[in-house]
This record gives structure tokens, C-alpha cells and sequence, in this order.
């Protein structure tokens, strides 16, 4: 089984960030890392704090509640996560990216960076990852929404652990 954590970078909206974090939960995230100026449920007064986890929570349909989080500074979080044995990966398109479904064996630590939605991540801390991973795209548009391609390369990261999981099934009542 995969110890994945995702590293959100300077992502704006928090219904993208409660949408990441949903599919974090149903895909076994182990813990997920807001840096940057990413909304985070702990930041400002406490008004400002109930206004965003209404937001996310709109999304997130209480992941946000079921998983582990901290804010750092990615610099930081990056080289604690490469001494603990962590792969870091980053989905964004470049020259030297990796075709996601082409990608090759990966360790079973892995940490994915997730980029802004305009901007994506910068070179200086593509600079600092094992690998670069892309989505081919098949249309005239260049890259998903951020959320949406968190769940695509979160399930190409994860789908060889689930194989026989059926957990989500309820047991009628």
C-alpha cells in the first residue's frame, strides 16, 4: 500500500481545496500539506475561520474532518518529506515530464505536489522533485481543472493498491 501526502501549493479556491481533499480521503491520503497562500481552516479570526470551512466543507463533505493536515512552507516540507524516504512528484506539464500513464515503478512513499490553478508550480521547486508527471491531454484544452486532475493522478497512483477493495459498499440496512 502506497504512504501517499499531497502538497497543496497556492491554490485559490476553497472549493477546489475541499474538492482535493474528498478525494484524498476516499483514495487513503495520508496526510495532506497547505502551503503557500492555499486557504487553510485555520487561518484569520474566527469568523474567517467558520466562512472558510463553510466553503470547503461545501466540497470536502466533511474529508476535512477526517484527515490529516498542517500548513508549512514547502521548502521545508519538501526536504522533511525526502529524509523521511518520500519520492516528491509534480503534476505539471514541462519538457522532462512523465506521460502519468506511462509512468515508471514508483517506491511506495510518494508525495505530490499540486500547483496553482493559472501559474502551476514554479521552476524552483520543480527543481527540487524526483519527477515531473503529466496528464496527456487529448483535446484542444491544455490541462484539467486542478481538482480533477488531482483525482486522475492520485487513482493512477493508488489503483494497483485497491484492486479486491470494495470497502465503499454500504451493508443494507
Amino acid at each position: 500500500m502506497k504512504q501517499l501526502t499531497v502538497i497543496l501549493y497556492n491554490i485559490r479556491s476553497t472549493y477546489n481545496v475541499g474538492a482535493i481533499l474528498r478525494t484524498c480521503d476516499c483514495l487513503g491520503v495520508r496526510e495532506v500539506i497547505f502551503t503557500g497562500y492555499t486557504p487553510f481552516l485555520d487561518k484569520g479570526l474566527p469568523h474567517e475561520q467558520a466562512k472558510l470551512r463553510k466553503q470547503i466543507h461545501k466540497t470536502a463533505l466533511g474529508a476535512e474532518d477526517t484527515l490529516s493536515f498542517r500548513r508549512a512552507d514547502i521548502s521545508q516540507a519538501i526536504s522533511e518529506l525526502k529524509e523521511q524516504g518520500y519520492q516528491i512528484l509534480a503534476l505539471e506539464q514541462g519538457e522532462h515530464s512523465l506521460n502519468l500513464a506511462d509512468s515508471p515503478e514508483l517506491p511506495d512513499k510518494l508525495a505530490l505536489i499540486l500547483g496553482e490553478e493559472v501559474h502551476g508550480i514554479p521552476s524552483e521547486l520543480l527543481a527540487k522533485c524526483d519527477y515531473l508527471l503529466e496528464i496527456p491531454m487529448l483535446g484542444k484544452k491544455e490541462s484539467f481543472n486542478v481538482s480533477v486532475a488531482t483525482g486522475i493522478a492520485l487513482w493512477e497512483l493508488t489503483k494497483s493498491s485497491l484492486s479486491g477493495t470494495r470497502t465503499h459498499l454500504r451493508t443494507p440496512q
